[in-house]
């Protein structure tokens, strides 16, 4: 893991060198990089890394873009994960109405909710099939079974 975090620092490095710090290339690895802290126990990092991912996301595509709300997700695991519930529920419905708001309207998209997951009260969740272009940091891609590449956004307070 230290040679991950040390590869993702020059990465960082040389995209804000590149593009400057507030450039979705860079505010991509600095999601990532709050990923690899947030498996490696780092809480305060990850967090860190989040918040600035965040800010930086919510100015350069606003607060309802799919890459947004996948750090606002992230945040929520992380909060979650720390026993934050409250705070995690908070992010995760962030998530679900930014990401129904996202939406509403576009054809091909999937959104579903769940409220009450087994073990832990009341949750909200979202999975979100959006299938448009490819967007830095997005650690939750994966592909459709028809082929197409699409935007995964999963959220929820319980977990099973």
């Amino acid at each position: 893991m230290a040679e991950a975090e040390a590869m993702f620092r020059r990465v960082l490095e040389g995209s804000e060198k590149a593009w400057g710090p507030e450039h979705t290339s860079t505010l991509g690895t600095v999601h990532n990089l709050g990923n690899l802290y947030a498996n490696q126990g780092k809480m305060a990092e990850a967090e860190a890394m989040y918040r600035r991912a965040l800010e930086g996301l919510e100015k350069a595509w606003g607060p309802e873009h799919t890459s947004t709300l996948d750090t606002v997700n992230n945040l929520g695991n992380l909060y979650a994960d720390q026993g934050k519930m409250a705070e995690a529920e908070a992010m995760y419905r962030r998530a679900l109405e930014g990401s129904e708001k996202a939406q509403n309207g576009r054809s091909g998209s999937h959104v579903s909710t769940g409220v009450g997951r087994l073990g832990e009260g009341v949750g909200a969740g979202a999975h979100v099939d959006a299938g448009h272009g490819p967007r830095p940091g997005d650690s939750l891609r994966g592909s459709r079974q028809d082929g197409r590449s699409g935007s995964h956004v999963s959220t929820g307070v319980g977990r099973v």
